[in-house]
């Protein structure tokens, strides 16, 4: 590991000597991919020199115990007791930092949420979900677009897609997918009974054409007129697009832009999102079983989280965590949840021992 750190170190010193060479100062985009090396080197370089001055202080720590000033051995050894934590605590950062990091981590993320079991109850917390995950895009500062919907008569979604894009998007929302359930009163409930629904949620990476290649002739394209608020803003032109994939039977739908082009890009995308990760899955289960874990696979059959309106409780099942302050996380106070559920899978990785 240790190799591996100054090998670190060295590669961040010469990606700041090129960066002050006037040739590469003039080539903005040589300039932007170098910054954004230096930008991911950083954080493990300024821990792996945190770790060498803190050797180097307990080094000299422990040379005063020689001392005969009873009172110097004495700070000395409170010196000592400081720093070997220190140490420590930074040799545990610094194999959490050399963790192999998912590919997909940076990527955009496609979104999609279904009503489960429940009926209208259930489209209403799909709905509920939906504008959790918005508004937690809206505090990370990422750009959220409606692909395709299909809403109910009192404001839930049958299923909803969206495309949430951002720095490190995939990274906090990948394990999200699963199923959600929520436990209320439903407001068609005249009795007051406390019903139990559920929703599920997907989450899948955004890839780029060249990572998955679509046979035009394993597709089936159809064009339909979008639906819209009616009146004079009804759409005259059919600009809606439905794709059907022959082989995988799997059917992609956008109605969200005005132009017939862009509806094909956008559906295009998310098939492409959907091969992707049916095929990542496949290739899982050929290697190895997946990895079972506290944190879980995100496959659709896992409860992972209980949403019960009538104790103000959200809980985590995964992780074991509760919090009771359900309309905060509704509106989008999502990182104590995201943040746990990122530390348990590290933990997880680190216990396989991958820096040995």
């Amino acid at each position: 590991m240790w190799e591996r750190l100054a090998g670190v170190e060295q590669r961040y010193e010469e990606i700041a000597q090129r960066m002050a060479a006037p040739e590469v100062m003039a080539d903005h985009t040589l300039l932007a991919d170098l910054a954004r090396e230096q930008s991911e080197l950083e954080e493990v370089v300024t821990c792996y020199r945190q770790y060498r001055a803190a050797q180097i202080e307990l080094e000299e720590a422990r040379s005063l115990l020689e001392d005969e000033d009873p009172e110097l051995r004495e700070l000395a050894e409170a010196e000592i007791s400081r720093l070997t934590a220190q140490l420590e605590r930074l040799e545990q950062e610094l194999h959490r930092l050399l963790l192999p990091k998912d590919p997909r981590d940076e990527r955009n993320v496609i979104m999609e949420i279904r009503a489960g079991t429940g009926g209208e109850e259930a489209a209403l917390f799909a709905a509920d979900l939906y504008r959790m995950y918005t508004r937690y895009a809206d505090r990370q500062g990422w750009e959220t677009d409606l692909l395709s919907s299909h809403p109910t008569g009192i404001g839930g979604f049958k299923e909803v897609i969206f495309e949430l894009r951002g720095r490190g998007a995939f990274s906090r929302l990948k394990f999200e997918s699963g199923v959600h359930r929520v436990q209320r009163v439903p407001v068609t409930e005249a009795s007051g009974r406390i019903h139990t629904s559920t929703a599920t949620v997907a989450v899948l990476p955004e890839v780029e054409e060249v990572e998955v290649f679509i046979d035009p002739k394993d597709i089936e394209i159809e064009v339909y007129g979008s639906s819209g608020p009616g009146g004079q803003h009804m759409q005259k032109n059919a600009t809606a697009v439905r794709i059907i994939h022959k082989p995988s039977g799997m059917v992609v739908a956008c109605e969200s832009e005005r132009s017939q082009t862009q509806n094909k890009m956008r559906a295009m995308s998310v098939l492409r999102a959907r091969l992707y990760e049916q095929e990542r899955r496949r290739q899982e289960e050929e290697v190895a079983e997946a990895r079972r874990s506290q944190v879980g696979t995100g496959e659709r059959s896992e409860k992972i989280r209980t949403y019960n309106f009538p104790q103000n409780r959200v809980t985590d099942h995964r992780i074991g965590l509760t919090l009771y302050r359900l309309p905060d996380v509704l509106d989008g106070d999502l990182d104590p949840f995201i943040d746990e559920l990122i530390t348990r899978d590290q933990a997880e990785r680190l216990q396989g021992g991958p820096l040995d």
